[in-house]
């Protein structure tokens, strides 16, 4: 027992003394009267000793490049394409992350979780690892998830980490939201998130980051008013600042009808 305790003990160390990248396939469907349109988006889940941090590679890819163009000067426009801005940062051996959340200011949230996992005495192999269920409520879902502890990190996709190994399959019961391992690779050096200083930063409570969230989507546009200068356009047309957010309003709340299958869910519940 005392051995199989020590080479526990020295797996867990070796993990944690390296830097660990984790691509993930993140399969959700974001409207759920149209259950047959299913995006998919590359997620990272980087490990390193001190922190993890999960994020879209195609954003990481977006921001760096944007990072980069700016530091020579040079200003250019971010991809017109819907990608997923939300960034997690978890801490080793505590249930405590910041959630990163971009509204019209971005939004550093603290936030405690303690997920209360029910192992299930069934196993698959994935990706030649062996993997045991266990299912847990978060967000307003119930989540299946295959862990392994032949990779002693206790740590997911997403915020979803406390069993004793990597996650690396959860689903919820509606299958609305997936999140796959799909590789595994060695990072080489810490992975620094790239800060465009593009938006006012705020850090808040989760508790307040739900009255926030929640008012958002009720009036979208309502940190916006008085903030944009009244213009004319290219053929001469005058366009007032208030005009302008009635019109970003309107536009916000048609792109949430079509958003209503959020991974936590429960947000939306009021």
């Amino acid at each position: 027992m005392k051995l199989l305790q020590l080479i526990l003990v020295l797996s867990i160390g070796i993990f944690f003394g390296q830097n660990k990248q984790f691509i993930y396939e993140y399969r959700f469907i974001p409207d759920s009267t149209r259950k047959s349109d299913i995006r998919t988006e590359i997620m990272i889940l980087d490990i390193s000793p001190k922190k993890s941090e999960f994020y879209s590679l195609e954003q990481f890819r977006s921001d760096s490049t944007l990072l980069a163009d700016s530091q020579k000067g040079i200003w250019t426009m971010p991809p017109n394409k819907p990608m997923i801005s939300d960034r997690v940062i978890k801490y080793p051996h505590s249930g405590r992350i910041t959630y990163v959340k971009t509204l019209d200011e971005k939004y550093f949230v603290d936030q405690e979780i303690q997920l209360n996992w029910k192992p299930a005495n069934e196993f698959k192999t994935i990706l030649n690892y062996k993997a045991q269920k266990a299912t847990a409520e978060f967000g307003g879902r119930t989540w299946t998830a295959w862990f392994t502890t032949e990779i002693p990190l206790q740590d997911g996709p997403y915020k979803f980490s406390g069993l004793p190994g990597l996650i690396l399959e959860i689903e919820d019961r509606s299958k609305s939201h997936q999140f796959s391992l799909r590789a595994v690779k060695n990072s080489g050096t810490e992975i620094i998130y790239p800060n465009l200083n593009n938006y006012k930063e705020l850090k808040t409570t989760y508790s307040q980051y739900v009255k926030i969230f929640r008012s958002y989507r009720k009036n979208p546009a309502a940190g916006l008013v008085g903030k944009i200068p009244d213009q004319t356009d290219a053929s001469g047309k005058f366009i007032s600042g208030t005009q302008q957010v009635r019109e970003i309003e309107k536009m916000r709340l048609e792109s949430f009808k079509k958003d209503n299958n959020i991974l936590e869910i429960e947000l939306l519940s009021k």
